[in-house]
């Protein structure tokens, strides 16, 4: 499988700058297999050394600080040749070894001609303690689920990734284009971007083989539950979690704790949600007062939604059957249209640093699904599950806020064009946001 994360890899590697390296994401998403990927094309040879399989490796870090004892010691007990430059060394499951993580500040300042990276699972949990961490001293870069395109790829569909790649104006893609990326998107719809399932479908075609793979990475996720320091949290993570399908099979889709338990309060589950948020299993989204900046100073932190890490998952979760994506459109409406919601979101992760945010009014009701930052900018974002793309709610954001919205967003199984300054973005072209709102603005400038 191709994934882009290994440029960035790559940069790094090669970087003048380079401070040891942090690999976070969550479990099951390919965080080893990418860094092992990595000491396979682009280095002599990779010493990896697994925490949870040979635990008696974390000694070496807790009686001594000096690396090159450190070093030495792995060198002798895994057996692996270690050279600097040459090497690149997989520091793996580190989550719960806080003296490890410690030791990167020593690797930085006294050993930076060594390569090394770290993963682990839940390792966004580990590093809100502050113990364990070496704050300035090391780099972090998130491995989010397969995209889209990734997905193309690994399916063998690489003329459709070329074909999105090369548009360098907005105008309609082609009907012998259009037709195939909403089949293909579908088949995402169903499969996520795990890479387990993603390779049991596209390399087997295997339907149960892809269902068995997605519900072995949820019942790891609940087993990881029980992982929390508050044995008394873990029923309160699990019924958060339970409750994501049915959060965003409502219209409106604000998260209620009552939706979670008859009766619930924020203060009681509060913590739970932060766990799962700093675990990346959820993402936890704001809403905004206005589309001002900086963005996080008009967070309304008393309503928010929230989205799963992946789109499969979500569906897996809901216990929506594969076959739903033979029938015309009904996977991008099932439920509300909870799934596209979810697969907008999770694109535009990747590709903006700032976290989208949602806006709404109440009396008259209106809301606009996402908003987005880029640069200094803000774009109203609504996403439109069917091919009808009338929006009241964007026309009322216009009203309220024209003077701050340069273009207006919209996500649909409509085809590419500009309106006026309401950009159509197919929902198969959700990963090139970022380029085609690029080319929007200068469309708009002439």
């Amino acid at each position: 499988m191709e994934r882009t994360v290994l440029k960035k890899l790559l940069e790094w590697k090669n970087s003048p700058y380079r401070k040891p390296l942090i690999v976070k994401g969550v479990r099951q998403v390919g965080k080893t297999w990418i860094l092992k990927e990595l000491g396979r094309r682009c280095y002599e040879n990779t010493a990896y050394f697994n925490f949870d399989e040979n635990e008696e490796y974390k000694q070496f870090f807790e009686t001594t600080k000096d690396v090159r004892r450190i070093l030495q010691n792995l060198t002798l007990a895994g057996g692996q040749k270690i050279e600097p430059e040459k090497t690149l060394i997989i520091f793996d499951e580190v989550q719960d070894c806080p003296k490890v993580i410690n030791a990167m500040k020593y690797f930085y300042e006294n050993a930076p001609q060594y390569h090394v990276a770290c993963a682990g699972s839940l390792l966004g949990i580990a590093l809100a303690k502050p113990s364990s961490f070496p704050v300035g001293k090391v780099s972090f870069m998130q491995i989010d689920p397969m995209t889209f395109t990734e997905f193309l790829l690994a399916n063998g569909d690489e003329n459709l990734s070329k074909y999105m790649e090369q548009i360098d104006t907005i105008e309609p893609v082609p009907n012998a284009f259009f037709n195939p990326l909403c089949e293909k998107l579908k088949m995402y719809y169903v499969t996520g971007g795990m890479p387990e399932p993603v390779l049991m479908w596209t390399e087997a075609r295997d339907v149960s083989a892809m269902q068995e793979a997605l519900s072995g990475i949820i019942s790891a996720y609940e087993r990881d539950f029980a992982k929390h320091p508050n044995v008394s949290e873990f029923p309160k993570i699990s019924m958060i979690w339970k409750s994501v399908p049915s959060q965003l099979a409502r219209e409106n889709k604000k998260f209620l704790y009552k939706v979670v338990k008859e009766g619930a309060r924020a203060r009681e589950y509060e913590d739970a949600l932060q766990w799962l948020a700093d675990a990346h299993l959820i993402h936890k989204i704001y809403r905004s007062t206005a589309p001002k900046l900086p963005i996080s100073a008009y967070d309304d932190l008393s309503a928010f939604k929230i989205y799963l890490a992946d789109v499969g998952l979500l569906r897996r979760l809901a216990q929506l059957a594969p076959n739903a994506f033979g029938e015309e459109n009904r996977l991008f409406t099932e439920f509300k249209g909870a799934l596209t919601e979810n697969f907008v979101l999770q694109t535009l992760i990747t590709q903006f640093e700032v976290i989208p945010r949602y806006w709404s009014q109440t009396n008259p009701s209106y809301e606009v699904d996402f908003m987005l930052q880029r640069e200094n900018d803000i774009f109203p974002v609504e996403v439109k599950s069917e091919t009808n793309t009338t929006s009241k709610s964007l026309k009322k954001f216009k009203e309220l806020f024209h003077d701050q919205i340069r273009l207006r967003i919209r996500f649909s199984l409509g085809n590419l064009k500009l309106d006026d300054d309401v950009l159509n973005i197919p929902l198969f072209m959700a990963d090139h946001t970022d380029r085609l709102i690029g080319l929007a603005l200068q469309k708009l400038k002439k």
